[in-house]
């Protein structure tokens, strides 16, 4: 496959970016699209220039780290994460767009690479639960039932990829911090920061600069892990009991 590929160039956060075209060659089907952007680092190196920079870790979209926006989609035109996306997606001869997510909240270190910093301290500021010292209790001392274990183990695949963000026409994180926030709170364990998790997780979520939801849904369209787009209103329902309780 020949293919042209426009990609944003960015030395840093302060400096001023822009599109780049650069023309591939031999790419085969069976590669990811990481693998194709491997192959357009080593052109470039090869040549003098300087390569593309773009996250990833764990190629098998586990981690979330791949976070690209390919021809306006973000992870690409499968739902799935970038690096188990492959070239077989495209044609010979396209020309492909790739960005880094776009959200002020994101901002861009170089070239494809953005700080997400901002959702580890959304995470800090609730993510947790109590935890007694001591010896391990056994796995079925405390009873959890079925849809309620089902429910949190749903909300628990979230990997913190910023798809919804990237996706979201408003730059919302409600996908993310509903994910985080649910998955603990349906939990018995989770009870004792129940009204505090949600409280303090949202307030983060707003001191972090995200946009506001409105449902527009495109968050659980890109969601390479299904997190389903009911988890927002159950989030907000958790926030509704946690303030009223807060104001008695």
């Amino acid at each position: 496959m020949k293919l042209t590929l426009r990609v944003w160039r960015q030395r840093n956060t302060e400096a001023p970016g822009a599109m780049a075209t650069y023309e591939v060659d031999g790419i085969s089907e069976d590669m990811s699209f990481l693998e194709m952007l491997d192959t357009l680092n080593e052109e470039l190196i090869l040549a003098g220039d300087e390569p593309v920079a773009f996250d990833h870790d764990c190629r098998e979209g586990i981690c979330g780290a791949c976070s690209l926006v390919i021809n306006g989609d973000a992870h690409g035109p499968e739902r799935t994460t970038t690096c188990q996306l492959h070239m077989r997606s495209f044609a010979d001869g396209d020309t492909i767009d790739i960005e880094p997510w776009r959200a002020s909240a994101f901002p861009v270190v170089k070239d494809l690479v953005v700080d997400r910093s901002s959702f580890d301290r959304i995470i800090q500021s609730g993510g947790y639960i109590s935890a007694p010292t001591g010896t391990a209790p056994d796995a079925h001392a405390t009873p959890v039932p079925k849809p309620d274990a089902e429910l949190a183990f749903e909300n628990a695949e979230c990997i913190g990829c910023g798809a919804c963000v990237a996706a979201c026409p408003n730059g919302s994180a409600m996908l993310f911090t509903a994910a985080k926030v649910n998955h603990l709170n349906v939990l018995p364990q989770g009870a004792p920061e129940r009204e505090t998790r949600v409280l303090d997780m949202v307030a983060q979520m707003d001191e972090e600069g995200f946009g506001g939801c409105t449902l527009a849904g495109e968050c659980a369209t890109a969601c390479p892990k299904g997190i389903p787009l009911p988890s927002i209103a159950a989030m907000n329902k958790e926030w509704l009991r946690a303030t009223r309780k807060v104001r008695r």
